[in-house]
């Protein structure tokens, strides 16, 4: 079994080090070893700043690879517009079990990512900065560098600065949850979408990327496009941070520039000669086969021309004496316990991909597998993040990168080997526990919801006030008799039954379930209390 990967794990550089400057002489470069490293930053101009990300190519290394020039105008020109001060937001939350090279960065260079984002924060004028993550090591790290210098949360700070820590979740990482966690809401998606150009933080326009993108801006302020340009590709200039782990012999983030071939990243690491797979991307990503890794080099462009994705920069190899279809039935298992819950086609969608993945593997035969395809199609586009889109992708990339395997388990009595757990995840399968704020947020509460269909009239009012639980029927009525409240919609579950035009609902506390009780959501006996409530 692939034990969970360190926060920190050995780091490799290929060529000369950017990123990773300083590494090979301390643990982490605290703000004075800093500027030994990389010397000096001198401010840029908004109009500059906007022009060098341009000159350089630079794209977001958090997973979309949105154009940086693009966003960082887009940001001032609504804050212009609007005549508000923007806000600048750092994305460290890198809470997939295979990507660990933002949080390497975090916790050895953070002045390198501070420096990209203050760069950006007095371009545009802005009095807030937020770095955003879900790890302590990162959080310590970070809380450090912003005190190295002098930067607080005072209201009297000219720049007021300070790190949101979130739970440890896949959606944590998408940019709406950091946001909303950052207004005092919990760490998950609106269910609007709302561009952050335009109203992020507070409704203000705010710059939100990855913690790599802003590091790499740092880089080349210093050393100019030209140089930077001399580094990598000619159209995808500088140097990536990949983390590799998988089915090798030694989990690594490594620093290598565009257009390394990707085999030898992969030898680098200590991966099996010939793989049977090769996972880019992340568990967002996609396969690979062992013929294809041959033609593949380290770059957004070459590797979603030979059907890979760069994605959050994961690189997962498996070997030939493990199940690739029973590898990747674990991450959807987990894929699917990651869903915040309240959107229908993820929280309901994901488990049923999951268990067709599993029905597929136990024989179901054609029919499972154009179920789960069927599925996968179905999940996409319709929730509040990406995650459901992302999940769907892995699954049909799966589908179709293993033929073989997958025609031995419809069309017969499987492949025949293990499943060793070469991917990476968390322990126990599930992400880290006990992180502040993430227990009273996430998972089921004690409490479940009834509806008393003697009293329903299809009124739908609990759809609109509660779709993480109710969803209508093709007759207007709710589809659901009784279902189990997620915990963070305990409120919005008490409304439903106030609200309710016929008295309808009820809500009982769950005595099967684990989770402890919740103060701020009264447990109603049935029959009782209801009309007090709906007055």
């Amino acid at each position: 079994m692939n034990e969970a990967l360190p926060d920190v794990p050995e780091v490799r550089v290929v060529g000369l080090p950017q990123l990773t400057s300083g590494f090979d002489l301390v643990e982490r470069l605290d703000l004075p070893m800093h500027l030994k490293v990389h010397g000096p930053l001198e401010p840029l101009g908004g109009e500059q700043l906007a022009k060098l990300a341009e000159a350089i190519n630079l794209r977001g290394r958090g997973g979309a690879g949105f154009p940086f020039h693009k966003k960082l105008r887009s940001v001032a020109e609504a804050a212009i517009k609007r005549g508000v001060r923007p806000v600048v937001v750092v994305n460290g939350s890198e809470d997939e079990p295979a990507c660990r090279k933002d949080t390497v960065l975090i916790n050895r260079a953070p002045h390198l990512i501070l420096d990209g984002a203050l760069l950006c924060a007095e371009a545009m004028g802005a009095r807030t900065l937020v770095v955003g993550v879900t790890r302590e090591s990162t959080q310590r790290s970070m809380e450090a560098a912003l005190a190295e210098r002098g930067l607080g949360n005072g209201r009297r700070s000219a720049l007021r600065a300070r790190v949101q820590r979130n739970p440890v979740r896949m959606v944590t990482g998408a940019a709406a949850s950091l946001i909303r966690s950052i207004d005092g809401g919990p760490a998950i998606p609106p269910g609007r979408k709302v561009s952050a150009s335009r109203s992020g933080v507070g409704g203000a326009p705010t710059l939100l990327s990855n913690a790599e993108t802003f590091a790499q801006l740092a880089i080349a302020a210093r050393i100019g496009p030209e140089r930077y340009g001399n580094t990598g590709l000619y159209d995808e200039p500088g140097t990536v941070m990949l983390t590799v782990s998988g089915a090798v012999a030694r989990p690594m983030v490594i620093e290598v520039p565009t257009g390394v071939p990707l085999r030898y990243v992969l030898q680098l690491a200590g991966a099996p000669p010939v793989p049977q797979g090769v996972l880019t991307g992340g568990y967002h990503g996609k396969w690979i086969d062992s013929a294809t890794v041959d033609e593949a080099i380290v770059s957004r462009d070459s590797l979603d021309a030979v059907g890979g994705s760069l994605g959050a920069g994961a690189i997962l190899p498996i070997g030939q004496e493990t199940c690739p279809l029973g590898e990747s039935l674990r991450v959807a298992q987990w894929l699917a316990e990651e869903s915040a819950g309240q959107c229908g086609p993820c929280y309901l969608g994901l488990p049923a991909a999951a268990r067709g993945l599993q029905d597929v593997l136990d024989g179901g035969g054609p029919a499972a597998l154009e179920a789960l395809k069927q599925v996968a199609k179905n999940v996409k586009r319709r929730g509040a993040c990406s995650h459901p889109d992302g999940s769907a992708m892995f699954l049909e990339s799966t589908v179709k990168a293993f033929t073989d395997d997958l025609a031995a388990h419809v069309l017969g009595n499987g492949c025949g080997r293990p499943v060793q757990g070469v991917l990476p995840l968390f322990e126990g399968g599930r992400a880290p526990t006990g992180v502040p704020g993430g227990g009273a947020e996430n998972g089921p509460s004690r409490q479940k919801i009834y509806v008393d269909w003697t009293l329903c009239r299809g009124h739908g009012l609990c759809a609109d006030i509660l779709p993480e639980v109710f969803q209508l029927g093709a007759d207007g009525f709710p589809t659901v008799a009784q279902a189990q409240v997620p915990r963070y919609a305990e409120a919005k579950a008490l409304r439903a039954v106030r609200r309710c035009p016929a008295l309808a609902l009820r809500i009982e506390e769950d005595t099967r379930a684990q989770a402890p009780a919740r103060a701020n959501l009264p447990v109603l006996a049935p029959g009782r209390g209801r009309r007090a409530l709906g007055r």
